[in-house]
C-alpha cells in the first residue's frame, strides 16, 4: 500500500558545481619556428604523465583546438504539437486503411527522449498542456501518455530503447477508441452493461489495428493490450493478475489513469494533479504497484510549480520549486498572510527545512 507518509521525508539536492568551470587553462611551452611547427590535429591528445615534459606537438594552444558544442535544444512546445498532429493523422489512417509510418513516429519519439534527457521542461508542458485547436482529444491524450510514460520509465531504470518503446506504445494506446462511438468517453461513469463491454473491447481493437500496421516489436503490442490489467486481476480485457503483466503495460496503465483524471474529455470535470494523485493512492496496491506510484509522485509532484497552496498557518504561497524526494514539501513563495492579506513583499520558504510548516491543500487562483 502506498502511503503519503512514505514520501514525506527527503532533502533537496542542489546541482553539483562544475569542477572544470573555473580551472586554469594549461600553458603551452615555447613553440618551434612557424616554418617547422607541425599543424595541430583535430582531436585532443591524452594528458602526459606527471613527470613527462609537455611538447608543443602534444599540447597545442587552446586557440588552435576546434571547439565542439552540443546542438541547441529543441523547443518543447512544437515537439509536443508535432506528436499530437501525427496522431491526429493516425485517425485518418484508420479510415483509409493506409499503413502507419513507423519510422516517422519513432523519429519523433527519439527526439522526445533526447529532450527529456536534457531537462524536464517537456515533461511539465505535457503535464499541463491544453488541447491544440483542431486536434481531437484522443490525439492529445495519447501524446501526454507517451511523454509522461517515458519519464516514469526513466525514473524506474528503463534504458533508452525501452523509453522509446514506451513512447511509441503510449502514442497508440487508445487508437481502438477511434472505432467506438465518441459519446462513450464522455460518460464513462454512467455506461450501460452493453456500453461497458464495448468500452472494454478497446485494448483488443487497438492491438488489431497495430498488428495490421506490422509493428516493429511484439512487446509493444503486449503493452498496449494489457494497459488496463490491474494487480489483483480486476482489470480487462483478460483479467490478468499483476504477475502476468509486463512493467511497460503497468506504466502505461498508471499514466493513462493519471492523464484521464487530470484532463478528461469534456464535459467531465478534471482533477488537479494533487487530487489525481490522491485518487490513485486511495486505490491502494490493488490497482498499481507501489514502486510505480512512488515514481509518479516523485516526478509529477502533488503540487506542481505554479500551484497556489494554503499552509497550516493560514498563509498562502505559490509553489516555485519541487523537491523530488519529498513531493509534499516543495519550496513556496508566501504571497498572503494568515488573514488573507496580500504581502507587500513576498518571502520564499523551503518546506523541507521547515518541519512545523505543511500544506493543507491547494487553493484556486483568486481564492486567497
Amino acid at each position: 500500500m502506498v502511503r503519503m507518509s512514505d514520501v514525506v521525508r527527503g532533502i533537496v539536492r542542489d546541482k553539483p558545481a562544475d569542477p572544470a568551470r573555473d580551472a586554469p587553462a594549461p600553458v603551452a611551452p615555447p613553440s618551434p619556428p612557424a616554418a617547422s611547427r607541425p599543424r595541430p590535429v583535430a582531436q585532443t591528445p591524452p594528458p602526459p604523465a606527471a613527470d613527462e615534459p609537455r611538447s608543443a606537438e602534444a599540447a597545442p594552444g587552446l586557440d588552435a583546438l576546434p571547439i565542439e558544442s552540443a546542438p541547441p535544444a529543441e523547443r518543447v512546445e512544437p515537439l509536443l504539437s508535432e506528436l499530437q498532429l501525427f496522431l491526429a493523422r493516425v485517425r485518418e489512417l484508420i479510415r483509409t486503411g493506409d499503413a502507419l509510418p513507423w519510422s516517422e513516429l519513432e523519429h519523433i519519439v527519439e527526439r522526445i527522449a533526447t529532450s527529456l534527457q536534457r531537462s524536464n521542461e517537456l515533461f511539465w508542458v505535457a503535464n499541463n498542456t491544453a488541447v491544440l485547436t483542431g486536434v481531437d482529444y484522443l490525439a492529445f491524450h495519447q501524446a501526454r501518455v507517451a511523454v509522461l510514460s517515458m519519464t516514469i520509465g526513466a525514473s524506474v531504470g528503463c534504458d533508452r530503447p525501452r523509453q522509446v518503446q514506451l513512447g511509441i506504445a503510449g502514442s497508440l494506446i487508445d487508437v481502438g477508441l477511434w472505432q467506438l462511438p465518441e459519446g462513450l468517453l464522455r460518460r464513462l461513469d454512467a455506461l450501460s452493461a452493453e456500453q461497458q463491454a464495448l468500452y472494454r473491447s478497446h485494448p483488443k481493437l487497438s492491438v488489431d489495428l497495430i498488428r495490421r500496421w506490422s509493428p516493429p516489436r511484439e512487446s509493444l503490442v503486449e503493452a498496449v493490450l494489457h494497459h488496463h490489467e490491474r494487480e489483483q486481476g480486476q482489470g480487462f480485457p483478460q483479467g490478468l493478475n499483476g504477475t502476468a503483466v509486463s512493467q511497460d503495460a503497468k506504466i502505461l496503465g498508471l499514466i493513462d489513469t493519471y492523464t484521464g483524471l487530470t484532463m478528461p474529455p469534456p464535459p467531465r470535470p478534471r482533477l488537479r494533479p494533487h487530487e489525481a494523485i490522491r485518487e490513485i493512492v486511495r486505490s491502494k496496491h490493488e490497482a498499481f504497484p507501489s514502486l510505480l506510484v512512488k515514481a509518479l509522485l516523485s516526478e509529477i509532484s502533488v503540487f506542481p510549480p505554479g500551484t497556489l497552496v494554503r499552509l497550516n498557518t493560514g498563509e498562502v504561497g505559490r509553489v516555485v520549486a519541487v523537491n523530488r524526494n519529498h513531493p509534499l514539501r516543495p519550496r513556496v513563495e508566501i504571497v498572503a498572510d494568515g488573514k488573507g492579506q496580500r504581502l507587500a513583499s513576498t518571502k520564499t520558504t523551503d518546506l523541507a527545512d521547515a518541519p512545523f510548516l505543511y500544506i493543507t491543500g491547494a487553493v484556486a487562483e483568486g481564492g486567497h
